[in-house]
């Protein structure tokens, strides 16, 4: 098989899974015809893909889980009226603990809801839960083991990242997005502890299945919704190029 076959294959196999392919999953489905090409020619023909897709209105991209083929975010506001349901919409508040548990990952609820100054809802909690954005990662070694979340490799898929270190940093925020005012003093409080971090103790590395009573992953808190917030939503990313800007609805 030459190369340019192998492009082909390789972008009709991106189009037709539905979800990001590892570079291991590429290699199978030559190896399943018995001729599996060297790595390195596999990823030169990715990175051709890539750059014929620059002058194009879709792009291939490199996330947690592997490599994928995606519409352009600047596409979106063409191609909405395909959508006959509405993107999903979240409120400030989750988007808020949300962004505190990706940039202070190890973090309980308690410390949540000691940044942000209210008590953090068991609604946001389970949505974060069930949308496979965060899970439990440990319990910290203290009184009660309260247990702390991390994200996951979902949460980066889905904000179209390959690894947190692609995160903005909290600079690049609050100096680019200054109508995020007052969320500037969340951003004041975790710059605020980053210069004051400390080792966080775990008691274990578990992952969520394993802290779950019934090892499903799921994390049991109140019944009760707790949250103070003004209950304002934000219309979240449309998972076209997913790294978009939450807009206030």
């Amino acid at each position: 098989m030459d190369e340019n076959e192998l492009k082909h294959v390789v972008e009709a196999a991106l189009l037709a899974a539905g979800r990001p392919l590892t570079m291991d999953r590429l290699v199978e489905l030559f190896a399943a015809r018995g001729s599996a090409p060297d790595r390195a020619i596999i990823k030169r023909v990715i990175d051709t893909l890539a750059a014929e897709y620059q002058s194009r209105g879709i792009e291939l991209k490199e996330v947690a889980t592997g490599y994928r083929i995606q519409v352009k975010r600047s596409m979106s506001d063409w191609l909405q009226p395909l959508w006959e349901e509405r993107a999903p919409r979240y409120t400030r508040a989750l988007l808020e603990t949300l962004a505190l548990i990706a940039y202070r990952q190890p973090i309980t609820r308690a410390e949540i809801e000691e940044v942000r100054g209210v008590v953090v809802s068991t609604n946001i909690v389970r949505t974060l839960l069930e949308r496979n954005w965060v899970r439990v990662v440990g319990h910290r070694d203290v009184p009660g083991k309260p247990a702390m979340f991390g994200t996951t490799k979902d949460f980066l898929d889905y904000f179209g990242l390959k690894k947190l270190e692609e995160l903005p940093t909290l600079a690049d925020i609050k100096d680019g997005l200054p109508e995020l005012s007052p969320q500037t003093d969340l951003i004041d409080s975790l710059e605020a502890d980053d210069e004051a971090a400390q080792p966080v103790p775990l008691a274990d590395s578990t992952d969520a299945a394993a802290d779950s009573p019934d090892g499903s992953g799921a994390v049991a808190f109140d019944d009760e919704d707790e949250d103070g917030d003004d209950g304002s939503e934000l219309e979240g990313p449309d998972l076209l190029d997913t790294r978009t800007e939450a807009r206030e609805a």
